[in-house]
């Protein structure tokens, strides 16, 4: 392993933590219908959950909570800092905890997990990429302490980072559905004007990000000196 890899597994792990952000608010948002929802159509679908409503209730606001602060984690991992990489893990063991919390209660009174089954694998998996992360053979390659190389770097980061987001948003519509639809009525679609707004929000300046990143490093070779036949010898 060289220097090289290690950026590259750090940006794998700050686009796999705004996934399992993503994940989290859109998580809390969708319980927020069994937890807080006074139609009677959608209670009585899940009338097994109205015994322990005040736990979903509890999952929403916190993994709402942790959703935002799963931003923020993203935000200073991508800038770099001391303690960035423990606060992510931090983030991460409590999401994994929320989550397995929300899928086992799930199957147990309903016998079946899904969407919560996601939400908990994501969590989960990151935690793990990060948890690699901090190997011997690993850790030394990979330095959240430190952001990205220049602002190109960051902004890149960051780009596909909010498009992973944006995307994951934008397509919930679809991915939910199965779990979200009540006598032919995809559920999901109440939230669809926040949901497209910010889902486009988040792809539209990540891809502005890319696109910036990708153009600020081509204009820094193209102004690059180029080394004279007598200095290369």
């Amino acid at each position: 392993m060289n220097n090289k890899t290690g950026k590259i597994l750090k940006i794998v792990a700050i686009i796999f933590m705004a996934m399992t952000t993503a994940m989290n608010l859109l998580g809390g948002a969708g319980t927020s219908c069994v937890a807080f929802s006074s139609n009677v159509g959608y209670r009585m679908a899940f009338k097994e959950l109205m015994e322990v409503r005040w736990l979903y209730q509890l999952l929403v606001v916190t993994t709402v909570a942790l959703g935002i602060a799963g931003i923020w984690s993203t935000v200073k991992l991508i800038k770099g800092g001391a303690k960035v990489y423990k606060t992510a893990l931090i983030i991460l063991v409590i999401g994994t905890v929320l989550g397995a919390v929300h899928y086992f209660t799930s199957v147990g009174l309903r016998g079946k997990g899904a969407p919560a089954n996601v939400k908990f694998y994501i969590n989960l998996i990151t935690l793990i990429i990060f948890l690699a992360l901090n190997l011997p053979a690993i850790r030394k390659y990979v330095d959240f302490s430190k952001g990205g190389s220049g602002k190109s770097g960051k902004s890149a980061a960051a780009g596909m980072a909010a498009m992973v987001i944006g995307i994951i948003t934008l397509t919930v519509f679809d991915w939910a559905a199965p779990t979200h639809t009540l006598n032919g009525e995809n559920w999901v679609y109440v939230f669809y004007a926040p949901l497209m707004v910010f889902g486009t929000l988040f792809f539209v300046g990540g891809l502005g990000a890319i696109i910036w990143s990708i153009s600020t490093m081509f204009k820094h070779e193209m102004q690059a000196p180029a080394l004279e036949p007598s200095k290369i010898n």
